[in-house]
C-alpha cells in the first residue's frame, strides 16, 4: 500500500501559500534539458523481491575496476585501500558520527578532523587546513569564492589545463555574483600563456598540477608575478598520491591548494562520495571555507581539541558565512585519515615511486606500437597518447577484449575534433605487468 502523506487538497493549499499555480512552478529553475519529459523507463510497480532481483541485474552489468585491466584516471584513480581501512571506518564510534554541534564532547571526532588537517598541510606544503570539503572540485569552487573575498576583485583566470569538470563547478559557483571568469586555451603538450589574461583585476590565478593532460609545470615564476600585483594562485591537485613525488603547491608560493584526497583510503565507488581537501597560508584563515579544528588544553592541563573556526552556514550568520557547503566528508575524511597514517610518509613516497615508475614503464611499451604517440615530456602517473584512429572507438573496441584502455578526451570535450583521437591513460599500483601487456597487444590489433 502506497503511503501518501498528503492529499489533493493538502498539495493545493501549500502551492497557494507559496503563490504557486501548480508543482512544475517549483522547477522553473532547472534547465529544460535536465528535465525528464515523462516518466522513467521502470516498471511502475513491484515486490521488494522484484525490486532486488532487477537492481542486482542492473549492477552486473558494470565491470568493476578490478576485474580487468584498467586505466582510467582523469580526476578519480584506481588505489589498494588497504582492509585496515574498512575495518576502523566501520567501528560504531566512527560510523555513526556526525557533525559535531556540540563540538567539545566529541573529542573522538575531533582528534581524526584535527590529524586529517595536519596530514593536508604537510602533504600541500601549507600552513594550514581546514576539515574537509565534498570533492576536489567543489573546493576549487569555493577557493575561487575564497580569493575574491582576499582580493576584492573581481575576475578569475582559469587554465584550460584544468579538468573540465573543475571548470563547470566554478562557474556554477560564481553564476550568481559578477565574477569575470576566463579560461585559457587548454594545450595538451604545449606551455600555457597563462599571463596574457592577467590583469590588475585578477583575483586569483586557478591551475591544475599534475594538470589535466598529466604534464607537470613549476608555478613559481607565475606565483611571483601574481603577488607582485596583489593576486593569488590557486593550485588544484586531483591526484594526491602526486604529492609524495614532486615539489608541493606550497614550495612554488601558492596561496591556495585545493585537491581531490580519494586516491587515498577511498574507492572509486561509482564516483562518490570523495574527500575535498583545501589549505592555504595562515594570514588568509579567516577567509577559510568550512570549519577548522585546534587543539588546546583543558583546565587540568591535559591535551583536547576544539572546533577553533566554524564559518559555514550552520554556524554563524548567513551572511557571515564563508562557505555554502554545509557539511564535511566525514567518513571519507577518516578513511583517508587512516590510510595516510598507515603508509606515513615512507609509503606515501613509496606508493607515488610505485604509481611513476609503472606510468613510464607504459608509456615506453606504447611509444613501440605503430598509431600511438606520447604527448607529454612529463608525467607522474597519467599521460596522454595520440591515436591514429578516434580514441572513443578505440575505447570501445577494447572493451570487448575486457580493456578498459583510459579516458577518450573528447568524453569531456565533445565538440572538439582536433582532440578526438587523444587518449588519456593512468597507471596505479594496481596495475600489474600482464595489463600492461595485454592493453598493449590488444591495442596493436585494435588499430590495425
Amino acid at each position: 500500500m502506497r503511503y501518501l502523506p498528503l492529499s489533493t487538497n493538502d498539495r493545493a493549499a501549500m502551492l497557494g501559500k507559496i503563490g504557486a499555480g501548480d508543482i512544475n512552478d517549483l522547477f522553473v529553475d532547472v534547465p529544460k534539458h535536465a528535465l525528464l519529459d515523462g516518466l522513467v523507463d521502470l516498471p511502475l510497480h513491484m515486490t521488494e523481491m522484484e525490486v532486488e532481483q532487477n537492481f542486482a541485474a542492473f549492477a552486473a552489468r558494470n565491470v568493476p575496476a578490478n576485474s580487468v585491466p584498467f586505466f582510467v584516471g582523469a580526476g578519480a584513480y584506481h588505489h589498494h585501500v588497504p582492509s585496515a581501512v574498512d575495518y576502523q571506518i566501520q567501528r560504531g564510534e566512527f560510523l555513526t558520527a556526525y557533525t559535531p554541534y556540540q563540538p567539545e564532547i566529541s573529542q573522538g571526532t575531533l582528534q581524526t578532523l584535527y590529524e586529517f588537517q595536519t596530514q593536508v598541510a604537510q602533504l600541500t606544503g601549507m600552513e594550514v587546513a581546514n576539515a574537509s570539503m565534498y570533492d576536489g572540485s567543489t573546493a576549487c569552487g569555493e577557493a575561487a569564492l575564497m580569493a575574491r573575498r582576499v582580493t576584492k576583485k573581481k575576475k578569475v583566470v582559469i587554465s584550460g589545463n584544468l579538468h573540465p569538470q573543475y571548470i563547470d563547478v566554478v562557474k556554477n559557483a560564481t553564476k550568481y555574483t559578477d565574477d569575470e571568469i576566463i579560461v585559457t586555451d587548454r594545450t595538451v603538450n604545449k606551455k600555457e600563456d597563462i599571463l596574457a589574461s592577467v590583469d590588475e583585476n585578477t583575483s586569483c590565478v586557478i591551475v591544475q598540477y599534475p594538470d589535466f593532460f598529466g604534464n607537470i609545470n613549476d608555478y613559481s615564476e607565475l606565483a611571483e608575478t601574481l603577488h607582485a600585483q596583489k593576486s593569488l594562485l590557486v593550485v588544484v591537485t586531483t591526484e594526491v598520491v602526486a604529492l609524495g613525488a614532486i615539489k608541493s603547491p606550497g614550495e612554488m608560493s601558492a596561496d591556495i591548494v585545493v585537491g581531490e584526497g580519494q586516491s587515498i583510503g577511498n574507492g572509486l565507488n561509482f564516483g562518490g562520495p570523495y574527500v575535498g581537501l583545501f589549505a592555504t597560508r595562515q594570514k588568509y584563515v579567516r577567509n577559510l571555507p568550512g570549519r577548522l579544528c585546534g587543539e588546546t588544553v583543558d583546565a587540568d592541563g591535559k591535551r583536547g581539541y576544539v572546533l577553533t573556526l566554524s564559518t559555514r552556514e550552520q554556524h554563524i550568520r548567513r551572511e557571515k558565512a564563508t562557505s555554502n557547503i554545509c557539511t564535511n566528508a566525514g567518513l571519507c575524511t577518516l578513511a583517508f585519515t587512516i590510510h595516510m597514517t598507515l603508509l606515513g610518509e615512507k609509503g606515501l613516497r613509496q606508493l607515488a615511486k610505485i604509481n611513476h615508475a609503472g606510468a613510464v614503464k607504459l608509456a615506453g611499451m606504447l611509444e613501440t606500437v605503430e598509431g600511438v604517440e606520447v604527448l607529454n615530456d612529463t608525467f607522474f602517473n597519467e599521460f596522454t597518447i595520440r591515436l591514429s584512429k578516434n580514441a572513443a572507438d578505440v575505447v570501445e573496441a577494447l572493451v570487448e577484449h575486457d580493456v578498459i584502455a583510459g579516458l577518450p578526451v573528447s568524453r569531456l570535450y565533445p565538440d572538439d575534433p582536433l582532440i578526438a583521437n587523444d587518449l588519456i591513460i593512468a597507471v596505479t599500483e594496481t596495475v600489474s605487468d600482464d595489463d600492461m601487456n595485454i592493453l598493449v597487444g590488444e591495442l596493436k590489433e585494435v588499430l590495425k
